[in-house]
């Protein structure tokens, strides 16, 4: 059924009609029962941010009623240029009494909360609209949006229309007001286009606000073509994997609802080059079901693992992390590996980061780092620069015996297992002493070093508590008022599940202990365990609401490590941000 019942005075059969329907319970809302809020936006001139509001004109429609209009002027707080008085005929003495943007925003947002935004060239009205949102402190809501100019673009032909200007299409299809430059007038017209434009679309098998929304951009019929490769998934939190010609995965991703997540790659609302090509492939897309997010996540991890699809991004080595750890001889040093031991320090994203790190707690602690091996009797070696600074004992010369050394090696274990922070504060004592002899720059570099090193600390703490547990239950609330819960075993997630509202929580938490996987701890802070797989589970578990039901040894983080220096890293970041405004 269309929308609006006039004729379509003389405009051409437009695009082939689709043959790919959905199914019934596909559809989903129907074009009649769509609120649409048709708006349009007189400025000073072009640009969001530099320009401003001069008026809002809006009209609220559902199935072909008009439910409302919105129209007011707006003071922009600027003169309106010569120009834009002469296009809309609003000059600045109009605008003495109207009220500000401050005050019309508010109400414009209320006004159309809820419904499809639909505007004529639509980039530019919410363009201005967003930019207002965020000077004013209004989280854009993200609705919906229709262009008429791209709709036009798409159902007619230059045969049918010499131009895609609101005047054209309002002559075409016979509107009820002619524009003229003025907010509310511009969008009765639009409106009336509107009608015209979906109409066109209902031969054309565009009946639900979902399908209008997919035949917007431009989509190949090949793409939605393969839209049935969802139709066997579950309305459900879960993974997906898109399979290639050899049954090879070539993608794996999450999903809060798997078939209206997957439907949305054979539409237009998927705009990535990379992944259209993926899409082209696919053959075949397998959903498994999860019990909630968190569990869809963790899996998403272990398989990326262990497909490594090639169209994914991240996440496809879960053991490549960097690690600092001592090396084992008479005078270690520090090391940045890649396989992890006990006592090591990380986990690190990149081996630069490690190497940083390593190199503010080698001069913190007076580590040597050079690379020979020193002999424990008569080291033959030469001091080096750092040893000439007093950067170094220079053990490799014979001028630091074992015993002196030892001080360094320990102040660096007991940092890692969280027993003292102090080669950080011997760190900000040098920065300090930067500063005071007014070296600022070199001050301000060894700070942000020192940053890295708090917070890798700090990270590595909290990670390795977690994954020291053997057996950790939490619950999270859901939307629904149940709970979802998560066994944790050595930092993985062993199983996961439901009690939705009303049924009793203890008996679920019962039966998925008992089905829980049986995870044997591995080497290394994590215990074996990947780190972001553990990155992951304390993330969930710190969310607002999310309560421990019980844990089999106490779940603590060490209280001489990197947690006291929160305030300290805040008033960097501050300093951070205030450098960068400065340089800009």
């Amino acid at each position: 059924m269309s929308l609006v019942s006039a004729p379509s005075r003389g405009v051409g059969a437009g695009p082939p009609p689709r043959t790919d329907q959905l199914s019934f319970d596909e559809l989903g809302t129907p074009l009649r029962d769509t609120t649409f809020v048709v708006f349009d936006l007189e400025t000073t001139g072009t640009r969001p941010g530099r320009d401003a509001i001069t008026e809002i004109g809006a009209v609220k429609v559902r199935g072909g009623e008009v439910l409302g209009e919105f129209a007011t002027l707006v003071d922009p707080g600027m003169p309106v240029p010569p120009q834009i008085v002469a296009l809309t005929g609003i000059t600045t003495a109009m605008l003495h009494d109207a009220p500000p943007i401050s005050r019309v925003l508010p109400a414009f947002l209320e006004f159309a909360a809820g419904a499809v935004l639909v505007a004529h060239n639509a980039p530019f009205d919410t363009g201005f609209l967003r930019a207002v949102c965020s000077e004013h402190g209004y989280a854009w809501p993200k609705p919906a949006v229709v262009c008429t100019v791209r709709l036009a673009r798409r159902v007619l032909s230059r045969q049918d229309t010499p131009n895609y200007r609101l005047s054209a299409l309002a002559a075409l299809f016979g509107a009820s007001t002619t524009p003229n430059h003025r907010a509310l007038v511009d969008a009765r017209a639009t409106v009336d286009v509107l009608h015209g434009l979906l109409e066109l679309l209902g031969p054309l098998g565009v009946h639900s606000l979902e399908e209008l929304i997919d035949y917007l951009p431009e989509v190949t019929p090949a793409q939605r073509s393969k839209r049935g490769l969802a139709a066997h998934l579950p309305e459900r939190p879960g993974v997906y994997l898109f399979r290639g010609p050899s049954e090879e995965v070539l993608y794996v991703g999450t999903a809060s609802n798997l078939r209206r997540r997957v439907r949305q790659y054979f539409t237009g609302s998927e705009s990535r080059g990379r992944i259209r090509e993926m899409v082209a492939l696919a053959q075949r897309v397998d959903g498994i079901e999860c019990a909630h997010a968190l569990e869809a996540q963790v899996r998403e991890l272990r398989l990326l693992a262990a497909h490594r699809p090639a169209y994914n991004r991240r996440s496809k080595n879960p053991h490549g992390s960097w690690w600092v750890a001592l090396t084992e001889e008479a005078f270690p040093r520090l090391s940045v590996v890649r396989t992890v031991r006990d006592g090591a320090l990380g986990p690190f994203r990149t081996q630069a980061a490690a190497r940083l790190a390593a190199d503010v707690l080698a001069g913190a602690t007076g580590l040597r780092t050079c690379t020979q091996r020193i002999p424990v009797r008569a080291p033959s070696g030469r001091p080096c620069v750092l040893a000439e600074l007093g950067r170094c004992g220079a053990p490799c010369a014979g001028l630091q015996s074992e015993s002196e050394y030892s001080p360094g090696v320990n102040a660096v274990i007991d940092l890692v297992d969280g027993r003292s922070a102090a080669p950080l504060e011997t760190a900000l004592r040098q920065l300090e002493t930067l500063a005071e002899a007014r070296h600022f720059e070199q001050a301000a570099r060894r700070r942000d070093e020192l940053a890295v090193l708090v917070r890798a600390v700090d990270r590595a703490h909290r990670l390795s508590a977690l994954a020291a547990i053997p057996e950790l239950v939490a619950a999270a609330p859901d939307s629904s008022r149940g709970w979802e819960f998560a066994v944790l075993r050595y930092g993985r997630l062993a199983s996961a599940g439901v009690a939705r509202r009303g049924v009793a929580p203890m008996p679920v938490v019962e039966a998925l202990v008992a089905a829980a996987e049986t995870v044997d701890p591995g080497p290394g802070p994590l215990r074996g365990a990947p780190a972001e797989e553990v990155g992951l589970l304390l993330r969930w578990l710190t969310r607002p609401g999310v309560r421990l039901v019980r844990t089999a040894v106490p779940w603590a983080e060490p209280a001489h490590g990197a947690g006291g220096w929160e305030s300290w890293l805040a008033r960097v970041e501050t300093a951070v941000s205030l450098e960068h405004t400065e340089r800009e």
